[in-house]
């Protein structure tokens, strides 16, 4: 498709994507055959995946930045295939490492596990800005309808449901987003112990700088999902040169442009879906109990 300019609307844009995954190719990637000692980095979107995939990089190969897109080293099971990435190949080293952000019943199974959740709200916030620039004009589609529109479907939810019932397997690596922000150091020797690896000073040390927001924003084209926008822009008709980044500089100041309307739906979808099934009346009593 040729240029087409970016979507104005919830509904162009959803329009749109449609054929950028195709159920031939993600049914391809749910069909990976895990090894043991496979790691699969599986937050709901907008949760710290990239940041999770790029600790877990760092410290099977002590600080390997030859990449031009973390998704090529720590490949995306559900996108993969269509990008002609072959998920069985060997990668750079060991352990195998993938992302996912498939729930607990269709996630691949066989391998370990890392997930990570997030305050909604947030999560919410993250992805307007990842979308808007990339997927959609800036300016066009208002922050709250996007997060309404968002809301609907409940994804964000039904992940964080799937998953919390395996949060302490010994399979499972079960993290909270702003628990690593205030201790990295402690998130690291705890992936590090999770997926095998032996964590000396000197391998801590450069861990801690490559997962830096610092160095991820200096090397911020590796981390701008750079596979997917080029085939989105020949799928979708986007323009070149989108803004995709994942890792900003100006993190979440945007909570204030969400009206009451919007952070109550918010709220009424946690009570629904978490208060009433788990017993956690907001995301703070529920993080309290995640290590």
């Amino acid at each position: 498709m040729t240029d087409v300019g970016r979507p104005t609307s919830l509904a162009e844009m959803r329009e749109r994507s449609k054929g950028l995954f195709k159920e031939e190719d993600y049914k391809k990637g749910l069909a990976l055959k895990l090894r043991p000692t496979d790691v699969v980095i599986t937050p709901f979107g907008k949760s710290g995946t990239t940041w999770t995939q790029q600790i877990v990089h760092t410290l099977r190969t002590r600080g390997d930045m030859d990449f031009d897109d973390i998704s090529r080293v720590v490949p995306w099971i559900e996108t993969s295939p269509g990008l002609g990435i072959d998920l069985d190949a060997e990668q750079k080293a060991n352990p195998r490492a993938f992302k996912s952000h498939l729930s607990w019943d269709l996630v691949p199974k066989g391998g370990r596990y890392i997930n990570v959740v997030r305050h909604p709200v947030d999560v919410a916030l993250s992805s307007f800005k990842f979308q808007e620039g990339w997927f959609f004009e800036p300016g066009t589609i208002d922050i709250n309808e996007y997060t309404m529109g968002d809301l609907e479907n409940r994804h964000y939810f039904k992940h964080l449901l799937s998953w919390w019932p395996r949060r302490n397997d010994p399979d499972v690596l079960f993290l909270a987003y702003e628990k690593m922000l205030t201790d990295s150091t402690n998130t690291i020797k705890r992936i590090a112990a999770f997926i095998g690896i032996d964590l000396d000073p000197e391998l801590l040390e450069v861990t801690e700088k490559h997962s830096s927001r610092a160095f991820m924003l200096e090397h911020k084209d590796r981390f701008d999902d750079a596979m997917l926008r080029r085939l989105s822009e020949e799928v979708a008709g986007l323009p070149p040169g989108s803004d995709s980044a994942k890792v900003r500089a100006d993190g979440l100041d945007s909570r204030a442009e969400l009206n009451e309307e919007t952070l109550g739906a918010i709220d009424q979808a946690w009570h629904e879906e978490i208060t009433e099934k788990l017993g956690f009346e907001t995301y703070e009593d529920l993080i309290a109990e995640v290590p």
